[in-house]
């Protein structure tokens, strides 16, 4: 398998072995397509996106790792305590991440949430959905 699946795995390991306030099971998908009647139910989508490799002096290499994990679910109200308790599980997801540190053979180097929402989902399709973009490296020789 190649590494970027490796630590992917190793996130949705991580997420699914610590108990959030809101229950899921986070899985790894090349494609996270979905249809509406799926995500009645909390969603947690962990995706390979990228790898940047780059020299970090004589005979080191360093793999930046970027993976995107999805957090959806299709709203029954739209009110706004119904989209904040969504809002506050990714920012605990984020700090989750964060303070774990480390992923297999991967450290936490950063996360970024932008937008923190999308808002077509939500006015065309009355779903949240949020992304956060781990940045992981990998130090090999």
């Amino acid at each position: 398998m190649s590494i970027i699946a490796d630590i992917a795995d190793a996130v949705v390991a991580a997420l699914n072995g610590h108990q959030f306030s809101q229950e899921f099971t986070a899985m790894r998908a090349y494609r996270p397509e979905y249809d509406l009647r799926e995500l009645a139910d909390l969603r947690v989508t962990v995706v390979p996106k990228s790898v940047e490799m780059t020299t970090a002096g004589r005979g080191l290499a360093q793999s930046d790792i970027q993976i995107d994990l999805a957090v959806q679910r299709k709203l029954s109200s739209g009110d706004n305590a119904e989209i904040d308790a969504l809002m506050g599980l990714v920012q605990e997801v984020a700090e989750f991440i964060r303070s774990t540190g480390r992923f297999g053979d991967a450290v936490w180097v950063k996360t970024e949430n932008s937008p923190i929402y999308s808002q077509e989902h939500l006015g065309e399709m009355r779903l949240f959905t949020s992304v956060l973009t781990l940045t992981l490296r990998v130090m090999s020789s």
